[in-house]
């Protein structure tokens, strides 16, 4: 067992971000696979672990989850190692740890498990000295899927959709951050809200902006995600954005986002 001050020591260097959302629909396997993919692009070697078993950023990044091997899954409930099933993808610096669709019977099959909630900070300290940073797709639920993933993380990065109900149920999950910060994972942070699919022609998308900056003040990011079809049509390709259409409005705009969190121009 890694004692408390060397596990920390180890992991200090690399900032692991689990994207999360309870709501489904509002954009995180879509910042997870675009970001993940700009820093790639700004010289950071980064692993996207798809948590969810619906598979969307492996697929995204185009992996096919059924031709694998071994997936997350392994990793989780066969202990097959992490390093197993990593994947390289076509953008050079990126690597995705895929999900697959028996992912979905994981949370039952962690509820006798010894250690259920840190199997995934246990696998990704086995590769962590490979990566600058490591983005977690969280499934759009407060299982023990996604509490694997704020066990595993250092920062939490929410994205919110400037629409209707943009802040519904974010009440549960920062009172799911802060259970986990005080019983499993002392160093976890809500650090990074990313507002997303913004259309900047209605009223609605800009009071929603103001709403959420006035809740969450420096947390939320200066740069917005545009509401675009590029961005929709990317993933069909089994591409991010950057490989797929790099002068849109949406590459532009998660190339500037990634510049802001890791604090370069």
């Amino acid at each position: 067992m890694v004692a408390p001050d060397e596990d920390a020591t180890r992991t200090s260097d690399t900032r692991i971000f689990a994207v999360a959302n309870q709501k489904g629909g509002v954009g995180k396997t879509t910042t997870t696979v675009n970001l993940g993919a700009c820093f790639a692009e700004l010289g950071q070697r980064v692993l996207i672990v798809d948590l969810d078993p619906q598979a969307n950023a492996s697929t995204g990044l185009g992996l096919n989850p059924r031709q694998l091997e071994h997936s997350l899954y392994d990793v989780l409930l066969h202990d097959v190692p992490m390093e197993d099933v990593i994947e390289p993808a076509s953008v050079k610096n990126l690597f995705v740890a895929p999900a697959s669709l028996d992912l979905a019977g994981a949370e039952i099959e962690l509820v006798p498990a010894f250690s259920r909630e840190r199997k995934l900070k246990e696998a990704i300290a086995s590769v962590i000295d490979d990566y600058d940073m490591v983005l977690i797709d969280c499934p759009p639920s407060l299982g023990l899927l996604t509490i694997n993933g704020l066990t595993a993380a250092t920062e939490v990065l929410v994205p919110i959709q400037t629409e209707y109900y943009a802040l519904e149920g974010l009440g549960q999950l920062i009172r799911n951050v802060d259970l986990v910060t005080r019983n499993l994972n002392p160093t976890l942070e809500l650090s990074t809200i990313v507002l997303v699919m913004f259309d900047a022609r209605t009223k609605l998308s800009g009071q929603v902006a103001d709403e959420v900056r006035e809740h969450f003040g420096d947390k939320v990011c200066r740069q917005v995600i545009p509401r675009t079809v590029r961005l929709s049509e990317a993933p069909s390709f089994g591409q991010p954005i950057t490989a797929f259409d790099p002068v849109s409005r949406g590459a532009v705009a998660y190339t500037n986002l990634a510049k802001e969190i890791l604090g370069v121009e």
